[in-house]
């Protein structure tokens, strides 16, 4: 079976247990191939967690979960030392980070402390703990659910810790089709049991491997630039977007071209995946909140670049 035939059936493996979305889990799937992390924000009960534990399941990931609350600590992440009385040595208690795929649940509603945990495992892939650092397991990738900045017990998440998020995407309420369909998988008994596992680590890094030799060409790369360069521009944005935005972009459009059956890049793959890739980084000048939000801008500024017409 060929690799693109794998992503695809990763995918169908998930929607077992995620009825619809279909664009959401290709995105989510991208990220992950992409060696990104991914920010879903939505209501509670739309199925964040649900998508988390069915990916996790699908690609064979030692999984770990944390409900983020206040009283959350930041060696509750990254781990601490214990004295062992039997060897008189200091011995190292893992953190909920050490695994593969780790579950931020409503990240911000922890305290700012405790989400700058994160940081070095989601950038350095690395925790440091009484001065020694150690790496995390590999591969390593970050889901995290935040509710709707406004909702009770929560905070705006630092700029700097956005900006570690791949894509930030939101699932929204199914159709009503689909939540008729959902209601009559829980009826019979379908549930997260009928996720099974498609690929291995072995064989999601030879996924990734491949995504690595996505051919993106020069028109291409100058027409992201020209992008990202736009949003530091735009008169309504106090902070455009950052040269890791412009990485991510990059690597999620890969992605894109890979799980659409290509090896090359084109304006589609980028423009799929935008929106999604630079919003949640753009801050708006103080007064304009009321008359546009980003994913208006970051749109905006899409149909206002040119494409790139691919010979």
């Amino acid at each position: 079976m060929n690799e693109r035939n794998l992503a695809a059936d990763v995918v169908g493996e998930v929607k077992k247990s995620i009825v619809g979305k279909d664009s959401i889990l290709m995105k989510v799937l991208a990220a992950i191939l992409a060696r990104g992390h991914i920010l879903l924000e939505d209501i509670p009960g739309v199925g964040k967690t649900t998508m988390a534990l069915a990916f996790g399941k699908a690609l064979h990931l030692e999984f770990s979960r944390m409900q983020f609350t206040p009283d959350v600590m930041p060696s509750d992440i990254t781990g601490f030392s214990l004295y062992n009385k039997a060897t008189g040595q200091m011995e190292y208690q893992p953190g909920a980070v050490m695994c593969n795929l780790f579950l931020a649940d409503e990240l911000n509603r922890a305290t700012s402390r405790t989400q700058s945990a994160l940081l070095e495992a989601m950038e350095e892939g690395q925790v440091t703990v009484d001065g020694v650092s150690r790496p995390v397991p590999q591969p390593f990738v970050v889901i995290a659910t935040q509710n709707p900045v406004g909702a009770s017990g929560t905070q705006r998440l630092p700029d700097s810790q956005l900006d570690r998020f791949l894509l930030r995407l939101s699932i929204g309420y199914p159709s009503p089709a689909e939540e008729l369909e959902l209601l009559r998988r829980r009826q019979y008994g379908a549930g997260m049991g009928g996720t099974g596992q498609v690929l291995d680590r072995q064989g999601l890094e030879q996924l990734r491997c491949a995504v690595d030799r996505v051919h993106v060409s020069d028109e291409l790369l100058e027409y992201i630039v020209r992008l990202v360069n736009a949003t530091r521009r735009h008169p309504q944005l106090l902070q455009g977007a950052s040269p890791r935005a412009t990485l991510a972009v990059t690597a999620a459009a890969r992605a894109a071209a890979f799980l659409r059956g290509r090896d090359f890049v084109v304006p589609e793959d980028v423009q799929c995946i935008w929106r999604e890739a630079v919003a949640h980084r753009l801050v708006l000048r103080p007064g304009t909140e009321g008359t546009a939000d980003a994913q208006e801008i970051a749109g905006a500024v899409l149909h206002a670049v040119e494409q790139p017409r691919i010979r």
